[in-house]
């Protein structure tokens, strides 16, 4: 592989994993900031928005760049293309961070009704599952890509879990009205999290196993 080529490369994948780190940051200063009601958290996830921005930007170009003045073929391919769909997910991740921060001053008032939600739970497993994406990307591991994808479920029961309490406190007293309705939007975004998730994980599995993964179809072939 010519030098040039290879250096080329080595760039793209710091510039995911650089994106990456921030965005992990990005969503627990999110999450942290509506469990603590810490409007300062939120403001530092909405101004560094810009920062994952320009490295949206910047991995874009490094792809063109690179299918431009070469011809990419076999795992040097699928690297390419993974990297562009695992940035777009990276992107749509640290937009979710921004939403959820957009949540905090409105919820502000309610963090008694906040804690006693399955939030912090759903949280703590849809970050968990964004780091192991990320870390089965930098390490070039399949078998922790297909552990995020077994995840899944698990925030999916627990977003249906929220619903139907926030539906049973609305039912309780209209005054649970304003905070449940945040709680809905704010329990969807979570979930979101965990499919983009699932989305880098199924763009690893394709790039070190050249096996296209969706919907968790053929589990069995992933490994």
């Amino acid at each position: 592989m010519p030098r040039h080529f290879e250096s080329e490369l080595d760039q793209l994948r710091t510039l995911l994993i650089r994106m990456g780190s921030l965005v992990e940051e990005q969503i627990d200063f999110g999450v942290r900031a509506i469990l603590e009601s810490n409007s300062s958290l939120a403001q530092i996830v909405v101004e560094r928005d810009k920062k994952v921005d320009e490295f949206d930007n910047e991995i874009d170009k490094q792809c063109m760049r690179i299918f431009a003045l070469t011809q990419p073929v076999a795992i040097d391919l699928r690297l390419l293309m993974a990297a562009l769909k695992i940035n777009n997910e990276l992107e749509r991740i640290g937009d979710i961070a921004v939403n959820l921060a957009e949540r905090v001053s409105p919820l502000s008032q309610y963090a008694s009704f906040v804690q006693k939600t399955p939030l912090a739970m759903m949280a703590n497993g849809a970050r968990a599952m964004v780091k192991d994406a990320i870390d089965s990307f930098v390490n070039s591991d399949p078998a922790l890509a297909k552990k995020v994808l077994e995840s899944d479920d698990a925030i999916d029961d627990l977003d249906r879990e929220t619903f139907n309490l926030m539906v049973k406190k609305m039912k309780e007293s209209s005054e649970f009205i304003e905070p449940a309705a945040h709680m809905m939007i704010v329990s969807r975004h979570v979930e979101r999290l965990a499919d983009h998730a699932t989305n880098i994980a199924e763009d690893v599995i394709f790039l070190i196993n050249a096996k296209i993964i969706k919907h968790h179809a053929d589990d069995s072939a992933m490994l």
